[in-house]
């Protein structure tokens, strides 16, 4: 049998190519997943060793750093004390913060996020271990700079450039004295990294004398224990001491936990597209054994067993899938490669190292291929073995017995019911529970929609078959043949279903939270112009000053973040603005009071909060301010809840009372005559052109917020295109096989006078009927789990509303319509060119 097995998968070589190319795809998907995230992880692991080789302790300041109020941890003294202990070489002090500088065409190099400032620490021999340099020196003196080569090369800079840097305060210009390399992550991220002299450094992120970590060398055969033992006590509670080890340890666990992530998602992918792939395989030798009846019959006649049977067509399953697991294996690792070359393109540095192709991958693409085919096959190898001997007398094949369909179709109701309530049930929970309901309900609505697609094909078919007939006796023939095999067509569409149904929930997510944010952007900032820092980072009350004294400014807010302590409900987070002009800047429907009380101290409240602490106008409450004063406030306002401020305002001077160093995310600009080139102009001048400062009108706030998820969803369109071609290859291989399957017919039908174009446009206008039946199943399914899981994030998007993107849904239709005619060229092309006297002999 197992020779039988052989022959056969020799024999039919052309008809399993797309079979072998669907396992192939998947299996490429998880070795490349496996040896992308090996490589990744242990080119990161490498680096993270190698920056604590000659690390004994590191010590990192704590709570101390984020308390204004408080004089940081590690001093210059502390320091002194450190390398003074026995078995140290030397300790190094380390502050950083944000640090940008512009191309010479003013624009930020990198992304901000990424962007950083340190300080040069010389050892006694004028050199800092961490840093190599390639031309010049480090700096030395208040004016001075060097710069990572990567940035340099962006920049166009070479030393003795006079450079702009852009940091929290106001622009500097400094001399370019040095050009290094790093292994930082800031610059591997794609960023920039800005050395400056230490007493520089110190003014500009933290406090002068003071740095934020203190790195230790030891002596040679120190050890790094005692080293630790020693160093504790001289920092006490306020700093964390480890050694260099242990951090490097940590790091290590952290970056397998992020890998981890990533490769969970993409092998999630990879699952998908062998899902769609099973189908697939299960079509073609559900095709294959139908095609082969007499010789399966026979094969029964002449003694073989059921056991037999079914174990020829699982070994035919396993030939099939080692083969292909082989080829996607290879193929894996040529993925692997592309995606770490794709991550430079963007501007992702990944530390060098080659990649690691380890057995796990090997043994994961083997195991997976194989077992999936043969899975796939194994329905199709019991209806094999199912053939009685005395088909062999006739050709007719095995048909479905009715019960077999009562039974099918009743499985598929009662999937498909508990799916749809379960996805209610969710939508109705919210959260992220609700959302565990929707994923389950989703996995067994999937499963019943495609137990139950051959019932669904006749009359969803159905209703195309009056336009088929504007194309004639060719029409009326594919609308016939598209329903002939009811399991054959909706096996084919399934594939095409479960990949739209994805891509459709997305798209349905996308643009219901697209339409929240524009009608947020839209209805609730009246300001032409946001400002923010590139970094993330808050601005300083210095930005704020000078923009208030922007030419033509007519109104100017802060939106000032801050947390006050409400003796009766704790912590609170509160919005700091400016009361004579945020209305002006953000709409603000006042339900009760007054926004002009809180010039007089007093705060408003939006309506969820006042009613959930029961907070009215006219109430006091007792309070504890940020440096630990209490007092009381009273409630001025009450207004109606608002996307872009905290739940409770106050006047940005109550704040400033408390906390020398307000956190200022965002300023709001409104400017006499409205937005305008020479407005924003104005307002970047008044920034002194600062490159890490953005001023946003409404168009940029609308692609801020929304460009997080067109980006995620873009991200997912291209991994699920994986699953949409394994369906396209279906497709094919079902209208390659089926024509296959018909060749005395087509010789009739030719016989009789249907010419050459005429089959061509049957084979093609069947192919788009299923495709397009496909489509229009997982359009339906997608848009109601769409909905579903839309329901689940109503309570962190007050604005979200359900938005069918139509546009977009006509367009997969139109692709599946595509799909349909370019898969059937090919098949179209074979029925068109058989000789109709030999067709007709075929048996």
């Amino acid at each position: 049998m197992f020779r039988t097995a052989l022959r056969n998968v020799l024999a039919h070589k052309a008809r399993l190519l797309m079979t072998v190319l669907a396992v192939m795809l998947g299996v490429a998907f998880v070795s490349g997943t496996l040896v992308f995230t090996d490589t990744l992880s242990n080119a990161f692991r490498n680096q993270s060793a190698k920056s604590y080789d000659d690390v004994a302790v590191a010590v990192t300041a704590t709570g101390a750093v984020n308390d204004p109020n408080a004089t940081p941890a590690l001093s210059e003294k502390t320091r002194q004390k450190i390398a003074a202990l026995d078995g140290v070489a030397d300790a190094t002090g380390r502050v950083d913060g944000f640090a940008g500088v512009p191309d010479k065409n003013g624009k930020l190099i990198g992304s901000g996020w990424s962007n950083k400032g340190t300080n040069f620490a010389p050892g006694k021999d004028g050199k800092d271990t961490a840093y190599a340099f390639t031309s010049g020196t480090g700096p030395v003196k208040d004016d001075q700079i060097a710069l990572d080569k990567e940035t340099a090369d962006k920049g166009g800079y070479r030393v003795g450039d006079q450079v702009r840097v852009a940091t929290s305060g106001p622009v500097e210009t400094y001399e370019l004295t040095g050009v290094f390399t790093t292994e930082d992550g800031a610059v591997n991220a794609g960023g920039s990294l800005v050395l400056f002299d230490t007493p520089v450094a110190q003014k500009l992120f933290l406090k002068p004398g003071h740095f934020l970590e203190i790195t230790v060398r030891a002596e040679p055969g120190a050890d790094a224990d005692k080293i630790l033992g020693a160093v504790e006590p001289i920092v006490g509670d306020v700093a964390d001491a480890k050694t260099g080890q242990a951090l490097a340890d940590e790091q290590a666990k952290d970056i397998e936990s992020s890998m981890s992530a990533i490769n969970q998602m993409l092998l999630g992918f990879a699952g998908i597209a062998l899902f769609v792939g099973i189908f697939l395989i299960s079509n073609t030798f559900t095709m294959l054994v139908a095609q082969r009846t007499k010789e399966l019959a026979l094969m029964r006649a002449v003694g073989a067993s059921r056991k037999q049977i079914t174990r020829s067509v699982l070994a035919e399953a396993g030939l099939v899938g080692l083969v292909a697991s082989v080829i996607g294996f290879a193929l894996g690792i040529g993925l692997a490669a592309g995606l770490r070359s794709a991550m430079s393109a963007f501007g992702l540095k990944v530390p060098a190292g080659g990649l690691i192709i380890g057995s796990t991958p090997l043994v994961a693409s083997l195991a997976v291929g194989v077992l999936v085919t043969m899975l796939a096959a194994w329905l199709p190898g019991r209806r094999a073995a199912k053939i009685p001997p005395v088909a062999a007398m006739s050709s007719v094949h095995a048909v479905a017995s009715t019960k077999s369909l009562v039974v099918r179709n009743t499985i598929g109701a009662i999937l498909a019911s508990l799916g749809l309530v379960g996805a209610v049930l969710g939508a109705g929970k919210g959260g992220s529970a609700g959302r565990t309901f929707i994923a389950g309900g989703a996995f067994l609505a999937l499963l019943g929609v495609i137990v139950l697609i051959p019932l669904l094909s006749r009359p969803v078919i159905a209703l195309a078959r009056p336009l088929l007939k504007a194309f004639g006796v060719a029409g009326k023939l594919s609308g016939q043949n598209a329903v002939r095999n009811p399991r054959r067509t909706g096996a084919t569409a399934s594939a095409l279903a479960i990949g739209l149904t994805l891509v459709t929930g997305l798209s349905v997510i996308g643009a219901s939270a697209g339409g929240a944010i524009d009608r947020a952007t839209t209805d609730q900032i009246k300001a032409d112009y946001m400002i923010a820092m590139a970094s993330g980072d808050g601005l300083n009350q210095a930005a704020l000053d000078a923009v208030a004294k922007t030419p033509g400014a007519v109104a100017v807010s802060p939106q000032q973040s801050g947390y006050i302590d409400f003796t009766k409900g704790g912590f609170a987070s509160v919005s700091g603005v400016a009361p004579d002009a945020i209305d002006q800047l953000v709409k603000m429907n006042v339900t009760d009071g007054s926004l002009g009380s809180l010039a007089q101290g007093a705060i408003a409240v939006d309506d969820t909060t006042a009613k959930k602490r029961d907070w009215k106008v006219g109430s006091t409450v007792s309070v504890t301010f940020a440096d630990k004063k209490k007092g009381d406030l009273k409630v001025g306002a009450v207004y109606e809840e608002t996307d872009f401020l905290s739940h409770i305002l106050v006047d940005t001077k109550v704040l400033n009372a408390h906390d020398p160093k307000p956190y200022i995310p965002q300023i709001f600009v409104k400017m006499d005559g409205g937005p305008s080139d020479a407005a924003e102009k104005a307002v970047m001048k008044s920034l002194g052109d600062n490159p890490a400062m953005t001023v946003m009108d409404k168009q940029d706030i609308r692609d801020t917020f929304s460009g997080a998820i067109g980006t995620l969803l873009n991200v997912m369109y291209g991994l699920l295109a994986m699953a949409l071609l394994i369906a396209v290859l279906g497709v094919v291989n079902t209208l390659a096989m089926s024509v296959f399957e018909r060749q005395q017919e087509i010789g009739m039908l030719r016989a009789i006078g249907l010419d050459r174009r005429r089959v061509k446009r049957m084979v093609r206008l069947e192919a788009v009927v299923i495709s397009l039946f496909g489509a229009v199943v997982g359009i339906g399914l997608g848009s109601f789990l769409g909905w579903a899981i839309g329901e689940t994030i109503k309570s962190s998007l007050p604005d979200y509303a359900l938005v069918l993107p139509w546009g977009r849904l006509g367009i997969y239709l139109l692709l599946a319509a595509l799909v349909g005619v370019l898969a059937s060229l090919w098949p179209a092309r074979s029925a068109a060119k058989l000789n109709m006297l030999q067709a007709i002999k075929a048996q």
